[in-house]
């Protein structure tokens, strides 16, 4: 086990390694300079040179990645060209959104998509699989923002039981941050159940026709005893990856939920920083989701090794 650990660190390590130089090097390249926009269209030559120097731009591209990789390792991500504001305290501020409305997002989906799946599969080819399977593909189709606006429409506006945008903040009560946090996670997480419901009933259909289930069988265990006892173990390899990947999707990818709601998250973040060619935010931001988009595959992993211990031979 401690081999298999030791080598999921190397590749997380060089992951990560190879994730900082791809962001530096698309995020540089990029058209546009902070400081002449900053400054506008009619600044003089010297002043965009002065703010140049005053932000660091003037220096080589290689000290800069160098700059930035050695003050990430010490906590320190730099200064927001735009708000002056040390990055490090806007990611804090942020994620205090993005990581509850993430949580939040995959609890239930997860809630929903174990339930359904199993339900699915224990029922293959009867009228409730036909339904779930029918419901989980609307849930595919269905773009989360349209539906976003669709639980705005309803339960905003028309019935009034939630507001239609924004965050109180946590200072005002966890159950006011909690509540407006549900409609942006029900529109993140119905979507996600789907996917997550397919995976979960192929997985167990898959599971189901193994010949130690067949055996289980043989010495007298029922069908739902066999799939409970012994089915559902075997299934969750491929429904952990996906609960891995929906967790990083949900943290990294809800820009569209989070300017429909108007959150102030971590996608919005990087969203007004690409407009406003706030280069150190977008490379530091990113890099923190891709790190935590990483860090989810390792445990992942881990899970793996728990759940099937033949992994933990194979180092």
């Amino acid at each position: 086990m401690l081999g298999y650990i030791v080598k999921r660190l190397i590749s997380l390590a060089i992951s990560l390694i190879v994730a900082s130089v791809v962001i530096f090097v698309v995020v540089e390249v990029a058209p546009g300079d902070p400081a002449s926009f900053m400054l506008g269209i009619n600044a003089q030559p010297d002043t965009v040179a002065a703010l140049r120097t005053e932000l660091g731009l003037d220096q080589s591209k290689f000290d800069r990645y160098l700059s930035w990789v050695g003050g990430m390792l010490t906590g320190d991500f730099g200064t927001s060209y735009t708000y002056r504001t040390p990055v490090a305290q806007m990611i804090a501020d942020r994620m205090w959104v993005s990581l509850p409305l993430a949580l939040f997002a995959l609890t239930l989906s997860t809630l929903i998509a174990f339930p359904a799946g199993i339900f699915a599969a224990a029922r293959r080819g009867g009228a409730g699989d036909l339904a779930v399977t029918g419901a989980t593909q609307l849930g595919v189709a269905i773009p989360n923002f349209w539906f976003a606006m669709m639980l705005v429409l309803i339960f905003a506006i028309q019935l009034r039981w939630f507001s239609a945008g924004g965050f109180p903040g946590w200072e005002k009560g966890f159950w006011g941050g909690m509540k407006a946090l549900t409609l942006p996670a029900i529109a993140l997480a119905l979507p996600q159940a789907a996917i997550l419901t397919r995976v979960m009933r192929s997985s167990l259909l898959d599971i189901l026709g193994e010949d130690f289930m067949r055996t289980a069988r043989a010495k007298g265990l029922s069908a739902r005893q066999a799939l409970w006892r012994h089915g559902l173990r075997n299934a969750l390899i491929p429904v952990l990856t996906i609960i891995g990947l929906q967790f990083a999707f949900l943290l990294a990818g809800a820009i569209i939920i989070e300017q429909v709601f108007f959150l102030p998250g971590l996608g919005r973040l990087i969203f007004q920083a690409i407009t406003q060619r706030d280069l150190i935010v977008v490379e530091s931001v990113v890099m923190l989701l891709v790190f935590a988009v990483i860090m989810v595959n390792f445990l992942v992993d881990l899970a793996y090794a728990a759940v099937d211990p033949r992994l933990r031979t194979r180092v």
